[in-house]
């Protein structure tokens, strides 16, 4: 019996893998920096996360994990947040963190304040609060701490498991061997002891209306009506599971943590949800506790790292780790079958089942499209068209590439088909759809057509753009072909409330009258191409034709039109960056509605569901959780955001954490901040909470910072003022002592510059007065130069009245002689002619004639006569008169008529005056005399 027991558990764990989930997150030792096992898990106000991580308390705001170690390093086995204190309980030992100013935990020992001892080995495994108390419970006891009075009750409490459960305000706990009790006024109250309650663990005790719910270790339910105890029927076979924890969610449904299948998921009436173990997606098969946050999202602490599951979020995810289907291009459902059509094959399930994906037979390759035409499936495929019934399909065109089929509405019995060589005709005859023809002379890729008439069609090619085709009567060639040329690219064309549209990368256009009228849709444009995110896929129309779908940057947005004012609204809602990487080929994304509000959305690795009845509007807020500070190495230093910001300039460093308390996996976070009073535009949008400014300069600032949560902003806008004092060169005591010291040197300088303009001005004096001087000594040799060149004109005038005296003189004695000659030959010389050769002879010698050539010779030659009268005293008159002619530069017989006498008495003169002159024979006379 037991073999069979244990294989239809494994048949229903095989099922269960290919259940869709919700989204779940994992987070291993390694990113939250702990170790495997997390024995508890709290809340507090903030939101922040705390876990009893084994030696340590983690601490998780949304974006980073922070880690604290007890004083002891004691195992930490229970944690519980009451307010603003953090209790935790762990070997030999309980007590409280607390945040100091700079958001740092502290810790304080409760237990050091015991009047009594631990037992041996004792460890607190759970922790619960009421009122004003806090139990901590070890399996030995129940320390019942007052907050208000800080004094403690101890219950004697022997138990194999602990685990305290309040239910209406009343604590529960059970004793080993001994049954259930409660506690009042401090004193353990028995209240009952049949054996299932003495001898087997409680895991849980939950609120029943008048009765109590237990659970037990071993995975049975009873109801207690405080009379008696009786099974709770479940629809689920727990046989050989061992519980190790459980929780009742906001929703009355039940969580019980397995040691070594994950966890169960159990409805308020006993049916099993999910059950998701490690093969599914958790770090780890052991559950060691559980809990719910605000935003009730189911915490699991395992014996390997931490899980969050997302349980009411609108997406749960199929995820095809063996790559078996392959890529999602397109959905269905319908009676009872979910339809994949992917790029290996079309793969159906029933729906109420957990079974595997399986290939429909025959239908291997490429799955364009899934449409639901009057109850019949048709499959468009690379071969050609299949109609699905059930689990099989059927070939009924061989026209190779089906991107879509339309009906054709004036003939029920004829469908229109897009194919990649144009389009193709399929007839219903005798119950079966068959080829009927091809339509002739138009062989364009059809992957987007639309029927606007019976016999008109419009095709879209993204290339050469847009055909407008009248079909004959018979559907077989086109009358008339117009073709206009593409506006853009990324496009395709679709129909929504009876309009057909035309959207390109730059906006959506009706098309009107044979595409004689393209013309832009400003409504449809503006809400498409929002600021918010631009599509990045083609339009995707509801196949109930009430909403069109698209792919933007950040999420999905749908239009639809309100029934009651007939307005087209948008409606976002946000996937995060890993989806969107997965969505697949760009062009060929899919979204296709499955049931009602629920849309499954193809990825790369299998697929995606949207209950867009659970897609809700959650409020946010931002906060800074941590400033630091620091010099030009780091910024290190931490200090409470409360603080006053108030920097020194060696510590200009400034860097910001900040964050969203979201733990939801389908919605992103980004962040954008400015720095008013030097950065005032805001940053562009980034998932990295946090932000550095390095060397700030001195001055007042304001830190914002906003927040993008899926789509919707933050209700607030976390902000911090600080200051970056001045540096100490520019204080006001160093301004003041600018201030002096530039006195000092003003005074310095202008004494300095003083002193230097006074020998400046003294040495100008100085060189003035030289200058003076050396005018006066120009002027002294100008007037000199004056009184030479007059005194030059003077000797030049006197040598001049010399040369005349001295030619007067020559001419006279030459005419005198010559007159005395002519008288001397006459022969009869009277007495008169006598006198006159007497006068004649007197005024040759006349000492008038020489007193007045003496006079000019020495006004020419000063002191020449006295210098050589001086050094040869025993020259006689005559003498001195021959060596002024000869000093004249005269000849001898220019001489000889001045001294009346003959050449050669002239050269006999010349002669003795050499004798006097004591004269060599060869020094020539006159040169003698020239240089004296």
């Amino acid at each position: 019996m037991r073999p069979i027991i244990i294989f239809i558990l494994a048949f229903c764990n095989f099922n269960l893998f290919s259940q869709e989930l919700p989204p779940i997150q994992n987070f291993t030792p390694k990113e939250y920096n702990g170790e495997y096992q997390n024995w508890g898990i709290s809340q507090s106000s903030s939101k922040n996360i705390y876990v009893a991580n084994h030696t340590s308390l983690l601490e998780f705001d949304g974006t980073r994990w922070h880690r604290y170690n007890l004083p002891s390093s004691s195992i930490i086995r229970s944690i519980k947040v009451v307010n603003d204190h953090i209790y935790v309980g762990s070997y030999r030992e309980f007590g409280f963190w607390t945040k100091d100013e700079t958001g740092q935990l502290l810790y304080t020992s409760l237990s050091e304040r015991l009047k009594m001892p631990l037992s041996e080995d004792e460890e607190f495994w759970d922790i619960l609060a009421l009122d004003h108390w806090v139990l901590f419970q070890s399996l030995d006891r129940i320390y019942i701490y007052d907050q208000l009075e800080d004094n403690f009750k101890v219950i004697e409490a022997n138990s194999a498991k602990a685990n305290l459960n309040l239910v209406k305000g009343k604590v529960y706990f059970q004793k080993a061997k001994q049954g259930l009790f409660t506690i009042e006024n401090g004193v353990p109250i028995l209240v009952d002891d049949h054996p299932i309650l003495a001898n087997r663990s409680i895991i849980g005790i939950y609120d029943l209306g008048e009765e109590l719910l237990i659970v037990t270790e071993d995975a049975h339910f009873y109801r207690y009506d405080f009379e008696s105890l009786s099974p709770w029927s479940i629809d689920l076979d727990l046989l050989n599971v061992k519980l190790y924890s459980s929780i009742r969610l906001n929703d009355g449904s039940y969580v019980l943590g397995s040691i070594s299948n994950g966890f169960y998921h159990v409805s308020s009436g006993g049916r099993l949800i999910r059950n998701i173990n490690q093969a599914k997606g958790l770090n780890n098969n052991t559950v060691l506790s559980l809990f719910e946050d605000m935003d009730h999202n189911l915490w699991l602490g395992l014996d390997n790292g931490i899980s969050v599951i997302n349980l009411y979020s609108p997406f749960n995810e199929y995820t095809d780790k063996l790559g078996n289907i392959g890529l999602v291009y397109a959905a269905l459902n319908h009676n009872g079958y979910l339809y994949l059509g992917t790029n290996q094959g079309l793969f159906y399930r029933r729906e109420d089942t957990s079974e595997e994906f399986k290939l429909v037979r025959g239908t291997e390759g490429q799955v364009w499209n899934l449409q639901l035409v009057d109850s019949t499936i048709f499959c468009g495929h690379n071969s050609g068209t299949f109609v699905v019934n059930e689990n099989r399909a059927t070939l009924v065109s061989d026209f190779p590439g089906t991107w879509g089929v339309k009906p054709i509405r004036s003939n029920p019995d004829l469908i229109l088909q897009g194919n990649y060589n144009g389009l193709s005709v399929l007839e219903k005859k005798t119950g079966s759809w068959q080829l009927r023809n091809t339509i002739e002379d138009f062989s364009i890729s059809s992957r987007f057509f639309e029927i606007v008439d019976s016999l008109e069609i419009v095709v879209n090619h993204e290339q050469k753009g847009l055909y407008h085709i009248e079909l004959d009567n018979n559907l077989e060639r086109p009358k008339k072909v117009v073709n206009k040329e593409p506006v853009g690219h990324s496009s395709n064309i679709f129909m929504f409330k009876n309009q057909l549209y035309y959207k390109t990368y730059t906006g959506v256009y009706t098309l009107k009258n044979r595409l004689n009228e393209i013309t832009l849709d400003s409504t449809l444009t503006q809400m498409i191409f929002a600021e918010d995110g631009n599509p990045i896929s083609i339009i995707i129309p509801d196949t109930t034709g009430q909403k069109l779908w698209f792919f933007t940057e950040n999420g999905i947005k749908y239009i639809s039109q309100s029934t009651l004012s007939g307005k087209l609204s948008t409606s976002k809602i946000p996937i995060p960056s890993t989806l969107r990487s997965n969505l697949g080929v760009s062009g060929f994304e899919n979204i296709s509605r499955i049931a009602d509000n629920e849309y499954l959305i193809g990825s790369s690795n299998g697929y995606v569901t949207l209950d867009l009845d659970r897609v809700t509007s959650i409020t946010n807020t931002i906060k800074i959780n941590a400033i630091y500070y620091g010099d030009y190495r780091n910024a290190s230093t931490k200090i409470s955001p409360q603080s006053v910001g108030e920097f020194t300039y060696s510590n200009n460093n400034i860097k910001f954490e900040y964050g969203v308390t979201e733990f939801d996996k389908y919605t992103e976070v980004r962040y954008q901040h400015k720095l008013e009073g030097i950065y005032n535009e805001w940053s562009e949008w980034s998932e990295v909470p946090e932000t550095t400014f390095k060397n700030l300069p001195f001055g007042e600032y304001s830190f914002r910072v906003r927040a993008m949560v899926g789509n919707v902003p933050t209700e607030n806008m976390a902000s911090y003022e600080f200051s970056i004092a001045r540096p100490w060169h520019l204080s006001n005591s160093a301004i003041v002592v600018y201030v002096l010291a530039l006195s000092l040197l003003f005074i310095l300088v202008h004494r300095l510059y003083k002193r230097y303009y006074r020998k400046k001005q003294e040495s100008l004096i100085k060189k003035n007065e030289k200058e003076l001087e050396r005018r006066k000594l120009q002027e002294k040799e100008r007037i000199a130069q004056i009184l030479n060149d007059k005194l030059q004109d003077e000797i030049e005038n006197k040598n001049r009245e010399l040369a005349i005296s001295t030619m007067s003189i020559l001419k006279k004695n030459k005419f005198l002689s010559h007159l005395k000659s002519q008288l001397n030959s006459i022969s009869d010389k009277g007495r008169s002619i006598k006198t006159v050769i007497k006068e004649i002879d007197q005024n040759i010698n006349s000492e008038d004639d020489w007193k007045f050539f003496e006079d000019a010779f020495n006004n020419a030659d000063k002191d020449f006569l006295k210098r050589i009268k001086s050094k040869h005293g025993d020259l006689t008159n005559n003498d001195l008169r021959l060596c002024a002619y000869l000093r004249l530069n005269l000849s001898s017989k220019e001489i000889a008529p001045l001294l009346n006498i003959s050449v050669k008495s002239v050269e006999m003169k010349r002669y003795r005056l050499r004798k006097k002159f004591n004269l060599p024979h060869q020094n020539n006379l006159t040169d003698y005399i020239l240089n004296f």
